[in-house]
């Protein structure tokens, strides 16, 4: 029984430890390490709460050598230890510090892989957008003489290159293909935002529709100027009269059979829960009568998250197209389409 508690509190306090952004994150160990190490020992000790305790290694066994928690007359002791339980608790130690030097290491090769695959990512989207734009650009004069406001040749060479981008990084599995409108019948689009990869996923949906985006990334040289070609809507996102323009510019597009498509939350989220959604985009489907499309992503947080643009790790992605929904009232068709999509996000955990 005694062996037993011994083994708890070991398996305990790596629990605490091993896991990065838990709340106990080096808590339960620099406490341990603290009764028995010197205050220089505890100077590197008290850095176990952040990344430094990777880039220090620091091993059981020099806390083990060190220390005297096996003598039963110690006053931090938790659990006083018989004599014959003390060789099962340093063993029992030696033990999970080769688990844990285990986990370091396949901590850092995932890390490592994943910015191989962000590195090879990039270097696709980058070559590929090259070739590409060069296409866009000879077709430009065509497109605006007969197409000028819905630009399917340019939306079919942009859905080329998100395709080509994204094929040998992750699955898209498309859910609810049957709900979309007609490539003709003007819409308003709306989904959650999760991670930089959702402009790719959906640019693969093969609907032409007019993204808003910020006014920095029609500046990028390819991509940016791709945008500007293909008739995005720039938008800043602080400037009131910008957003008042963009709204004007949707509708004026929708009244011409163009379809439009939102992120309501107006940003990524960074913990994956879906945020509260602004109404610009229910307002322009209530004024000009077309239907609302909610789209649900998931699967793109995990793979490339907010914040970690640098990263790209293994997974697939899932879009859930959702019954189109009509009506006059923005507030209405608001809370509609946050609510089909929340019960997917939900759902699928």
């Amino acid at each position: 029984e005694e062996g037993r508690k011994v083994i708890a509190v070991a398996i305990a306090i790596y629990a605490s430890n091993a896991i990065p952004g838990s709340s106990t994150f080096g808590t339960s160990r620099v406490a341990c390490v603290s009764l028995h190490s010197s205050p220089q020992q505890k100077k590197y000790n008290s850095g176990f709460g952040n990344n430094s305790f990777y880039r220090q290694h620091r091993s059981l066994r020099h806390i083990i050598a060190r220390s005297e928690l096996a003598n039963t007359s110690s006053a931090g002791a938790a659990y006083p230890l018989s004599g014959s339980f003390q060789n099962c608790f340093t063993i029992s130690f030696i033990h999970l510090d080769s688990l844990l030097q285990r986990y370091i290491f396949s901590f850092t090769e995932l890390e490592l892989r994943s910015k191989v695959r962000a590195i090879c990512f990039y270097a696709v989207s980058a070559f590929s957008a090259i070739f590409l734009f060069v296409i866009m650009l000879v077709q430009h004069p065509v497109v605006l003489l007969f197409d000028r406001y819905h630009r399917k040749a340019h939306h079919l060479v942009a859905r080329t290159w998100a395709t080509l981008t994204i094929t040998p990084f992750y699955r898209v599995e498309f859910e609810g293909l049957e709900n979309l409108p007609s490539p003709d019948t003007p819409a308003v689009y709306v989904s959650n935002h999760q991670s930089f990869l959702d402009i790719y996923t959906l640019l693969t949906l093969g609907r032409n529709f007019k993204f808003i985006s910020k006014t920095a990334i029609f500046l990028i040289p390819i991509i940016g100027w791709a945008m500007y070609l293909m008739g995005l809507i720039p938008l800043r996102r602080m400037d009131s009269r910008s957003q008042l323009e963009c709204l004007k510019r949707c509708m004026d597009f929708v009244k011409k059979g163009a379809s439009v498509f939102f992120f309501p939350e107006g940003t990524r989220s960074k913990d994956g829960k879906l945020g509260p959604f602004k109404k610009g985009a229910f307002s322009v489907a209530a004024k000009t009568g077309v239907p609302v499309v909610p789209i649900t992503i998931s699967g793109t947080g995990r793979i490339m998250p907010a914040g970690l643009e640098g990263r790209v790790y293994p997974g697939s992605v899932k879009v859930v197209i959702h019954k189109p929904l009509k009506g006059n009232d923005s507030d209405v068709l608001c809370s509609e389409a946050r609510n089909v999509i929340k019960d997917v996000l939900v759902h699928q955990g």
